[in-house]
Parts: structure tokens; C-alpha cells; sequence
């Protein structure tokens, strides 16, 4: 099996204008060196997905969307962004399934399944985001949450996605699980996988994401089974995100 390459990913959330797209450009300057062993991709609002991959395109940073659609092509559905439409700007990438989406959308698995159904009917490839509260995590309850989560939120018949593990309390915060923590949750989302797709589970690359930054990314990628990040906040300014993408061990 090849080795699978390491994805750094960033999740723009509800920042910036179009003046921070020019931190692409910066982001590749800083980064081009590693290119050839860690993906960069960069997700930035919906409104400014066409743009950001115009300014990508000499580059080789990836352009993904934050949420699609769970109807994979046109359809009278006022506010929401098809996978087909994603792809249509250029967008190799979306997320399904972030736990703001989740909390404060009420999107539950099934929905996220569709969602990433949709996304591999258009030829994109789904982030599928899976992660427990801090309420789960002190009732014991982490393996079968996020075990749950991924049976429920990953399709049948297509192994063509990466899976993003975000514990719910990190996310945003100060506060990280341990190494150990990390390496035990991975191994039981590399699990529910195999079930799912046997052998062709271990080329899906599973990300950790939850107060990933500059400082602490390095330490992360330690952790067993971790195959890169989904960056928040720290993924807005090129100097700090590209301190994560040239600090994974790959880049080395």
C-alpha cells in the first residue's frame, strides 16, 4: 500500500474578506518546497470559493467549500450550495459534517452522509467531520460516540474521502487530548472503517482538528494514525499555517 500523504487543511469558517486571499499566494511562497510530500488546502467562505481558486491556480494549493448541499444537483433549495456547484468553481474539497454545522443546524448523521454522498457523485472529495463533547468524553462514552458517528456519517461503496476527528470541546479552545488520547480515538475511527471497507480502509487519511496551531501541530503529528489536520483559526494567516504545513514530518 503507498504510504498516504499527509493533508493540512484549512477551515476558514465565517472570516475574512477578499483581501485575505492573498494569503494563498503567500502560503504557497512559503510552502512550495513541501509540496511533493504534504497537500495543502485551504476552505474558504462561500462567497469567495471562485475567487480563491483563480488566485490558487499557479499554485499548489487545493480549494475546497465548508458545507454542501445534501441534494447532489440543482433543486429548489433557497441559501444552500450543491457539490455540483462546488465542483463547477473549481472546488476539490468540501467539509460535512463540522460539529458547528451539527450543533447549530441539527444536521444529524444521516444528513451527513448525503451530504458526503453528494460531494462523491460530483467528484469531490468529503471531509467527513466526527467528534465527542466534553459531556461524552467525561461519561466514558468517546469510543462509541465518534465509532457511531463514522458508521453513520461515512457512505457505503466509495472510499474516496478523509475523515477529520474533532473533539467538540477543543475545538476554538486552548486545550488539546494528549498524544495518547489522539492515537487511541483514531484507532478506533481506522477501526469503524475497516469494517466498512475493509483493506481499502487504511488508504483513507484521517485528520485531527481541534485548537491545531503553530505551536502544538508538531507534537500532534507524533500521534499514530494522525495523517495531517483541520485547521481553524490559525490557518488565516499564511506565516502561521505554513509553520504547520513545514513542521509536519513529512516536509522534513
Amino acid at each position: 500500500m503507498a504510504a498516504r500523504k499527509p493533508l493540512i487543511a484549512g477551515n476558514w469558517k465565517m472570516y475574512g474578506r477578499q483581501a485575505n486571499l492573498a494569503e494563498i499566494t503567500a502560503l504557497w511562497q512559503r510552502v512550495e518546497r513541501a509540496s511533493g510530500a504534504v497537500e495543502a488546502l485551504i476552505c474558504p467562505p462561500a462567497a469567495y470559493i471562485g475567487q480563491a481558486v483563480a488566485t490558487a491556480r499557479n499554485t499548489g494549493v487545493a480549494i475546497g467549500g465548508q458545507d454542501c448541499s445534501i441534494a447532489a444537483d440543482d433543486a429548489a433549495r433557497t441559501g444552500e450550495i450543491s457539490a455540483a456547484m462546488l465542483a463547477d468553481v473549481g472546488a476539490r474539497y468540501v467539509i460535512v459534517g463540522h460539529s458547528e454545522r451539527r450543533q447549530n443546524h441539527a444536521e444529524t448523521d444521516a444528513a451527513v452522509r448525503k451530504k458526503a454522498e453528494a460531494a462523491l457523485a460530483a467528484g469531490i472529495t468529503p471531509i467527513i467531520c466526527v467528534g465527542e463533547t466534553q459531556a461524552e468524553r467525561a461519561a466514558g462514552r468517546v469510543a462509541e460516540v465518534v465509532g457511531s458517528q463514522v458508521a453513520g456519517s461515512v457512505p457505503e461503496g466509495n472510499s474516496a474521502i478523509v475523515v477529520a476527528y474533532e473533539p467538540v470541546w477543543a475545538i476554538g479552545g486552548t486545550s488539546t487530548p494528549t498524544i495518547a488520547e489522539i492515537t487511541e480515538v483514531h484507532a478506533v475511527v481506522r477501526r469503524t472503517l475497516a469494517d466498512r471497507f475493509g483493506a481499502e480502509a487504511n488508504s483513507i487519511r484521517i485528520l485531527y482538528g481541534g485548537s491545531v496551531g503553530p505551536k502544538n501541530a508538531a507534537e500532534i503529528f507524533t500521534a499514530e494514525g494522525v495523517d495531517g489536520a483541520l485547521v481553524g483559526r490559525a490557518s488565516l494567516k499564511a506565516e502561521d499555517f505554513a509553520a504547520i504545513i513545514i513542521g509536519h514530518p513529512a516536509a522534513a
